[in-house]
């Protein structure tokens, strides 16, 4: 099967590390197209041996990228089309079914209750999505939660398939050693109590609040990996309550490698290090970075995490939910400094979400897929002459028989718009 993904872009996110896990382990030929940004993660996948084109999409209301990407997918005679968040959902359908490519699947994997990846629910952002969305074959939600509210939105429950997030647990192991390491290249006391976090510095995650607890309690340190345009006004909140020396911004961080000697250090190495991880985010759909923590054996202090909250109680004991408020998660840490949390046995709820499951389920969403779109593109057969009877009896009101004309074309679609 030869498969194209195309996403917004590959700057180092969730989404964006997700993909690259699952191209690892994909039986199929893959190839991906990016919309816009190609970002570090470009290079790396291109490095694991899968070719990758930028678009070279000028802004989110580019319309030439559509039959630019059409081209693309028609010379690449695709079996199917993955695409992967909402700007690239939204082209890539329209862009597949102009190419004649009617197996597509879409994953959605950041829709929060009132943000799709940080842009606001308008109602023009929701009817756009559901007009495309009608387009693909089939909606992938990285969690329950998720798909709980594309139901909600009014996609159709056949149409969805729940594949989970999928880690490297054992990347993420706690070692002792790259503790020590990480700690003195930073310059952090072997005894110092460290909080840590990472995400996408943007308003959304509450990453203030998390900086404005840590400078509530003195002598504990954060290391937050992650960037974005919080950054500055992150930093400059530390400072403000003269706390720069004790928050530390790490930047963008891939979580697949172990830092070498002087970097920063990786997301595995950073999780080795600190004793309790927080994320402050209220709306989450899936908190891949929370599931991340928890292979590492850490406490986790979180706003938001589907991944969690859709299981029972014991499947992540070291997990809690609090509010993302400053005195309340001030008032945790500084009860889990008290206790000295230490290190706990990695739960059910990280082998539950492994990377190899999530690759087998998504294989079979696109075989499903597949096999629809070749059944569909049969031609009917032509009925054998039936002896003439009496004439079919008139339909009861208010009853029509589906209509049997092509439906319209995405072009004619978005010109309505």
């Amino acid at each position: 099967m030869k498969v194209l993904h195309v996403i917004t872009g590959l700057e180092v996110g969730g989404a964006e590390l997700q993909l690259r896990l699952l191209l690892r382990r994909l039986p199929a030929r893959c190839e991906v197209i990016t919309l816009t940004t190609p970002g570090p993660l470009a290079a790396a996948i291109e490095a694991d041996g899968i070719p990758v084109t930028h678009l070279g999409m000028t802004d989110n209301r580019d319309l030439s990228a559509i039959p630019r990407l059409a081209a693309l997918i028609r010379a690449g005679g695709y079996d199917l089309v993955h695409t992967h968040l909402y700007r690239a959902c939204v082209y890539g359908r329209i862009a597949a079914r102009l190419a004649g490519v009617r197996a597509v699947v879409a994953t959605e994997h950041s829709l929060g209750d009132a943000v799709i990846e940080g842009r606001r629910l308008t109602r023009g952002v929701r009817a756009l999505y559901r007009a495309t969305e009608r387009l693909g074959s089939a909606t992938v939600a990285v969690s329950d939660t998720v798909a709980a509210r594309l139901h909600r939105w009014g996609v159709p429950e056949r149409r969805i398939h729940v594949v989970p997030n999928g880690v490297e647990a054992h990347r993420f192991a706690y070692d002792p050693a790259t503790r020590a390491t990480v700690r003195a290249r930073l310059g952090l006391p072997t005894d110092a109590f460290v909080v840590g976090g990472v995400g996408r510095l943007v308003p959304g995650k509450r990453f203030d609040v998390l900086v404005r607890a840590v400078t509530r309690l003195p002598g504990v340190q954060l290391l937050l990996a992650g960037d974005g345009p919080e950054r500055e006004p992150l930093q400059r909140l530390a400072e403000q309550f003269g706390s720069g020396d004790r928050i530390r911004l790490l930047g963008a961080r891939e979580g697949a490698e172990r830092p070498a000697a002087g970097d920063a250090p990786s997301i595995p190495g950073l999780l080795s290090a600190i004793d309790v991880f927080v994320s402050p985010s209220p709306d989450e759909a899936f908190g891949l970075a929370a599931v991340e923590a928890l292979a590492s054996g850490l406490h986790v202090l979180y706003g938001s995490c589907p991944a969690v909250d859709d299981l029972p109680e014991d499947q992540a004991p070291g997990a809690r939910r609090v509010s993302p408020v400053v005195h309340e998660l001030t008032a945790e840490l500084r009860e889990l400094r008290r206790t000295g949390p230490g290190r706990l046995p990695v739960p059910p709820v990280v082998w539950r979400y492994d990377i190899e499951r999530s690759a087998q389920d998504l294989m079979a969403v696109y075989e499903a897929a597949v096999a629809s779109a070749r059944r569909r593109s049969r031609p009917a057969p032509v009925p054998a002459p039936q002896p003439a009877g009496p004439a079919s009896p008139a339909l009861p009101p208010g009853v029509a028989l589906p209509d049997p004309s092509p439906a319209p074309s995405p072009a004619r679609r978005t010109a309505s718009r």
